[in-house]
């Protein structure tokens, strides 16, 4: 294509239509290429880090958090009333909307991705694949059409073959997807991964696919201009997930040959040129056990993991994406591009591992990261962090001459992340990174399935933990006696303590010894410690002859504590009363595990129900949770309706208990 013939779209300012650490990873490139940079928010996101980095912000959103940031018309109004002159969607809700790409269009602003067209085409799974077809490349077998019946589902899925994947023909993410084993749980499955996709990107359509044992999740990230250039960026390998989300993922996979990436990376490239495809974008296969390739999806836009491939490329690529949004070609061909090194990203998400890595909410009370690696965030101490979104609320990516010191670099920064206040998969992620599965570059889909029970295992030195925790709750009580080094001419008497480290009570006894040391004895055990340095967050003390350090942060009856990497947070029970009611529903009471909205109530009054069946489903940060009956009996009361928000705790559903 001839220069003259390129239309040129040049802008100064941009939006950004997204929220959190992504919109200041857009600002961050925007501002040093010397763009203005506009910012919208909700009522939940109105103090939060974006808002204030940015050069303006405005306000879109109202009741429904989640829901303001997928409004369109809100989206083109706020860059009307800023002048602001192109819109960038970041990698999350509307990035692959093709109706935004559209509006701005329509509106005269620049759509800083793909297309409205390109979208449609790529972005929608059942077409991206019959395209993929067309130019023979592998993919999938599986079921997309456009009668989405309850019949004809079961039916395809029993000719595909058990077990199958049911998959959201919009969007990504793991939302709308769900592994089914038989014919038997296909249409509670079924019902799930519609209701969820039609709340994550407003369309309940469905695709089957034959699910593939224990695969690699290989994606080729490429980029294409209207010049009608285009490149490939090598493969990330994102096999380590949960629930179908990524958590871990790294460049280049340890799987791929350069004669492999040759391969798939020709046939990306072919396929976006086919199409005219500018921007960014990348295309997800799986890669078997044998070494082929099956392609899955396209997903039209940069993607979370961005960050691994510009540790390896030296490449910028967001700076690539406004670029080419401006009309200015590529300006680096493939024999351009070298690949250095070995990168690794971990997702660090506010939920509970141990706890079928149930979300989390509430106040961060203190946020410290390490200075010495990369980390993408929007937080601070005393931010909140709401129900309404992803758990995500960090990266952190190593860069390393070789795969092993990528990820000692990336284990050595997870251990000074200091999250107190909200429960986070710190210590999972670390424990990820250290399992000899992934440290020999082994890890596949099926990596923490299989590996589940040694990656939730209670720590070795568990017990050690809560006596550190009970001498930190000792020292730390504004009633109790300030510590001072040296021996002790007073009488000492043991001290008795209830603590719970969130898994039930502990008692545990505190004595310091006249020479200036303590013990903790619990269950028969004794624990000693000495403390060399007790500063206002730091701890420096001995125990077996071993010096170790600890941070804390003591608030009110509750202690947080990083300890080897481990965030612990304890809570001091000693001159509390008994507490009546249980979380699991052991009283007939079923109570929403976290806050969140109510999607579907499965039961109705009168029914009987037996003891962990399920009776309700919540929906928080965009993943559908099933609460189920903690005793058998009667369902007694219903206390919510569906669409009705709730908070952790609220009970939800009441249950007789059978004589």
């Amino acid at each position: 294509m001839s220069g003259a013939a390129v239309k040129r779209t040049p802008f100064f300012k941009i939006l950004v239509a997204n929220r959190g650490e992504i919109a200041l990873r857009v600002m961050r490139t925007a501002r040093r290429l010397g763009y203005g940079v506009v910012a919208v928010y909700s009522d939940a996101d109105r103090d939060a880090l974006h808002v204030r980095e940015a050069d303006q912000a405005v306000r879109i959103g109202e009741a429904l958090p989640a829901q303001s940031y997928l409004r369109i018309d809100a989206i083109i109004a706020a860059a009307g009333a800023s002048g602001a002159g192109a819109v960038h969607p970041g990698y999350g809700f509307l990035a692959e909307n093709e109706d935004l790409a559209r509006a701005c269009r329509d509106a005269g602003l620049v759509f800083i991705g793909p297309s409205p067209e390109a979208i449609r085409v790529m972005g929608n799974k059942a077409g991206a694949k019959d395209i993929m077809r067309e130019a023979g490349v592998p993919c999938v077998p599986g079921y997309q059409g456009a009668d989405q019946g309850d019949a004809v589902m079961l039916g395809e899925a029993r000719a595909i073959g058990f077990p199958v994947m049911i998959k959201a023909v919009a969007g990504g993410g793991g939302r709308g997807m769900r592994l089914v084993a038989d014919a038997a749980t296909f249409p509670d499955a079924l019902r799930s991964a519609r209701s969820e996709a039609q709340g994550a990107f407003g369309d309940p359509t469905v695709i089957l696919e034959r699910a593939i044992v224990d695969p690699r999740h290989i994606e080729i990230q490429i980029f294409g201009d209207r010049h009608g250039n285009a490149i490939h960026l090598g493969e990330r390998d994102c096999s380590v997930q949960r629930r179908h989300q990524k958590l871990i993922e790294e460049a280049p996979s340890p799987a791929v040959t350069p004669e492999l990436r040759a391969r798939m990376g020709a046939v990306a490239v072919q396929a976006v040129k086919a199409i005219g495809y500018e921007g960014a974008g990348t295309l997800e296969f799986l890669l078997d056990r044998e070494g082929h390739f099956y392609f899955m999806e396209m997903n039209t836009r940069l993607q979370v993991e961005h960050p691994v491939t510009e540790a390896i490329t030296g490449l910028d690529l967001v700076e690539l994406q406004l670029r080419v949004a401006s009309g200015e070609p590529l300006g680096v061909r493939q024999e351009d591009i070298t690949f250095s090194g070995h990168a690794i990203e971990v997702r660090l998400c506010s939920e509970d591992a141990g706890h079928d890595f149930m979300p989390q909410s509430g106040t961060m009370a203190l946020w410290q990261m390490p200075e010495n690696i990369r980390v993408e965030h929007a937080l601070q101490s005393g931010s909140e962090i709401p129900p309404f979104y992803d758990s995500m609320i960090a990266k952190v990516i190593s860069h390393g001459a070789t795969r092993d010191e990528a990820r000692g670099k990336l284990i050595c920064g997870l251990e000074q992340v200091a999250a107190f206040g909200v429960t986070t998969n710190q210590g999972f992620l670390i424990d990820c990174l250290r399992h000899p599965v992934f440290a020999k570059g082994e890890a596949t889909t099926a990596f923490v399935g299989a590996n589940r029970d040694v990656l939730l295992a209670p720590r070795a030195d568990r017990a050690a933990d809560v006596a550190l925790a009970a001498l930190l709750l000792y020292v730390t009580n504004p009633h109790a006696p300030r510590w001072q080094r040296g021996r002790s001419l007073a009488a000492t008497f043991p001290l008795g303590l209830r603590i719970d480290l969130g898994h039930g009570v502990q008692e545990i006894e505190i004595l310091r010894e006249r020479d200036g040391s303590y013990v903790a004895a619990r269950d028969g055990d004794r624990y000693g410690f000495e403390i060399d340095e007790f500063g206002e967050d730091t701890i420096r003390f001995r125990r077996n002859g071993l010096m170790e350090s600890a941070r804390f942060l003591r608030d009110g009856d509750r202690l947080h504590v990083l300890h080897r990497g481990a965030a612990l947070s304890a809570r001091d029970l000693t001159l509390a009363g008994p507490e009546s009611a249980t979380a699991a529903g052991g009283d007939g009471k079923v109570r929403a595990a976290m806050n969140g909205r109510v999607v579907a109530v499965l039961v109705k009054a009168g029914d009987t129900v037996k003891a962990g069946q399920p009776v309700m489903t919540l929906e928080a940060m965009k993943m559908e949770h099933v609460h189920t009956a903690g005793v058998a009996g009667t369902v007694a009361a219903i206390d919510v309706a569906e669409g009705e928000q709730v908070t952790t705790g609220k009970i939800v559903v009441e249950i007789e208990a059978a004589a």
